[in-house]
C-alpha cells in the first residue's frame, strides 16, 4: 500500500510540476516588468529542483511519472496563447498565474490527503511544491 500510494502521489506531483513550469514559460514572454519577470523565473528554477528531486524518487520505483492532462494543457495553452495574445497585461498574466497556482495547491493537496500512505519522503515533496504555488500567488498579487 505504501509503495502505491507513494507513486501515485508522485505522479500526480510530476504532472503538476510539469503543468507549473509549462503554463509559467508560456506566459512570461507577456510580462512587461521586469521585476515581475524574475520572480516567474525564479520559480521556474525551483519548479524544476522539485521536478529533478521528483525524477530521482520515481526513477527509484522505476517508473515514468504522469505527463499533465490533456484538457489542462488544451485550457493552459488557450489562456496563454489566444486570450494573453489579445490582452497581454501583466494584470492578466498575474491572474493566470494565480488561478493556476490555486488550482494546483487544491489538487496536490486533494492527493496529498488521497495517498496518505505514501512515504514521508514523497509526503514532503508535495508540500514543498504546495508552498511554492502558494507563495507565487502571494507574489504576483502586486501585479493583479
Amino acid at each position: 500500500m505504501i509503495e502505491n500510494d507513494t507513486i501515485k502521489l508522485l505522479r500526480e506531483c510530476d504532472a503538476g510540476v510539469k503543468m507549473g513550469v509549462t503554463s509559467i514559460n508560456d506566459s512570461v514572454k507577456y510580462v512587461k516588468d521586469s521585476g515581475f519577470r524574475e520572480i516567474l523565473q525564479k520559480n521556474v528554477d525551483e519548479h524544476e529542483k522539485i521536478k529533478s528531486e521528483l525524477q530521482e524518487l520515481l526513477d527509484k520505483y522505476h517508473d515514468d511519472g504522469k505527463e499533465p492532462a490533456i484538457m489542462a494543457k488544451g485550457m493552459s495553452w488557450f489562456k496563454t496563447n489566444v486570450t494573453l495574445a489579445v490582452n497581454g497585461s501583466d494584470s492578466e498574466v498575474a491572474d493566470f498565474i494565480t488561478d493556476g497556482c490555486n488550482m494546483g495547491v487544491k489538487s496536490l493537496s486533494r492527493y496529498l490527503n488521497q495517498y496518505a500512505a505514501a512515504d514521508e519522503k514523497s509526503k514532503d515533496l508535495a508540500k514543498k511544491l504546495i508552498s511554492l504555488e502558494e507563495a507565487l500567488a502571494v507574489k504576483v498579487r502586486g501585479y493583479l
